[in-house]
């Protein structure tokens, strides 16, 4: 069911387009559900980021590699942005004249202008990172994510029993989910 990717020259020059880009290889097939962009990321749409950014850098100045660690700490690890989406962003609220730059120590450090700080504080609040999802629901991808990892140890480490009683598990799991899904249909539609 999983592939081993061991590669014995070291490091692979490309990847294959069925693994996730975190931290292995994700089976063909769960990289849909499993979010875009493979193990915990993806969280965060492209027009979040901008509040985001604004912010962190209400805060203090910083640059570029502080706010992602600044994000990612505030979300608990959920999230690292990657330098392609904050740079850009940075570059563009400096156009706008919401940022200025300067050179320190050898860094680019960003800081709010006043019109920064205003538009800071008539962004939305940034929603909070420890909720499971913003409408109150149970986060089911997280929840898919941990299982997953958990059967993928099993499958690299477990002893075949373990390997065994996973299969059992998963395949009575999916059964209950489809019969879940079965009985849902079964209610009557509400009546306009």
């Amino acid at each position: 069911m999983f592939r081993s990717t061991s590669h014995p020259q070291g490091r692979p020059h490309h990847r294959d387009p069925r693994e996730g880009q975190g931290r292995g290889p994700m089976p063909f097939g769960f990289r849909g559900p499993a979010g875009r962009e493979g193990w915990g990321r993806g969280g965060i749409r492209r027009g979040e980021i901008r509040p985001l950014i604004l912010a962190v850098l209400t805060v203090k100045p910083m640059h570029g590699y502080e706010i992602i660690q600044a994000l990612e700490s505030q979300s608990g690890g959920r999230w690292r942005p990657s330098a392609g989406s904050i740079y850009p962003a940075l570059q563009q609220l400096a156009d706008e004249g919401l940022a200025t730059s300067e050179e320190i120590d050898g860094r680019r450090t960003y800081t709010l202008t006043e019109t920064g700080r205003a538009a800071a504080a008539s962004s939305p609040a940034p929603r909070h990172w420890k909720d499971a999802s913003s409408d109150g629901e149970p986060d089911l991808r997280q929840l898919f994510r941990q299982v997953m990892e958990a059967t993928m140890q099993v499958q690299r480490v477990g002893t075949p029993q373990a390997r065994e009683e996973t299969t059992r598990i998963l395949v009575d799991a999916r059964r209950q989910l489809y019969r879940l899904l079965a009985d849902d249909g079964d209610e009557p539609a509400p009546e306009a």
